[in-house]
């Protein structure tokens, strides 16, 4: 996968959403920024990237991905493929349904998935340097574009999603001590049932993790 680095940027996957449009850009390809000054995050909250930190999007052809994966259920997937390349590293970082890559009880990171024509499109936020106030810096020491080569290179090969999906079941119970926000409600996960494709069912509605 070919990766464009930029000194800085806005928000990377503003950039990449429209080179794929106005065909600069092709998939498979990612964008990084040494600088991002108006990331995206869940919700439409933005995801402010100092300098240091990791900020990256990229696109894959939806026709690539593994055909057990709901598109649905892409940011657990791909994130926690992330989750487990940071795992071997070192680091002590779990994923927290859907979305949100945290160390013990702070948030450190998150990834986000939108669909643009044909693509699955990714964005991925994680304080490697610096945070705010209440967020937590990664555990281990490591620099952004080596950390972007080496998913990148993970992301040669795409698991089925049901290995994936045993592995993140183990530690899903992590997640039922925190909140979720869906419809713009905030709701406590726990009492949470987890299901094989992804999605919870919670105070008697089905949740699904496309953010």
């Amino acid at each position: 996968m070919e990766i464009f680095w930029l000194n800085d940027v806005d928000s990377t996957q503003r950039y990449l959403l429209d080179g794929l449009k106005n065909h600069t850009l092709k998939a498979p390809v990612c964008v990084g920024a040494t600088v991002q000054t108006s990331g995206r995050g869940s919700r439409g909250n933005q995801w402010i990237g100092e300098e240091g930190n990791f900020f990256i999007s990229f696109a894959i052809e939806r026709n690539t991905l593994p055909d057990d994966l709901r598109l649905e259920s892409s940011s657990i997937y791909f994130a926690y493929l992330l989750k487990e390349l940071l795992a071997q590293m070192g680091s002590k970082v779990w994923l927290k349904w859907p979305n949100d890559f945290y160390l013990g009880g702070q948030k450190v990171g998150g990834l986000i998935t939108n669909l643009a024509g044909d693509c699955l499109v990714c964005g991925v936020g994680l304080n490697l340097q610096r945070a705010p106030e209440n967020f937590a810096i990664m555990d281990i020491q490591i620099e952004a574009k080596a950390l972007s080569n080496a998913y990148m290179q993970m992301l040669k090969t795409f698991p089925q999603w049901k290995q994936i999906f045993s592995k993140f079941a183990l530690e899903f119970e992590r997640s039922k001590a925190f909140l979720t926000h869906f419809n713009n409600v905030t709701i406590e996960l726990k009492d949470a049932v987890l299901y094989e494709d992804g999605s919870l069912e919670c105070n008697g509605q089905r949740m699904y993790s496309l953010r």
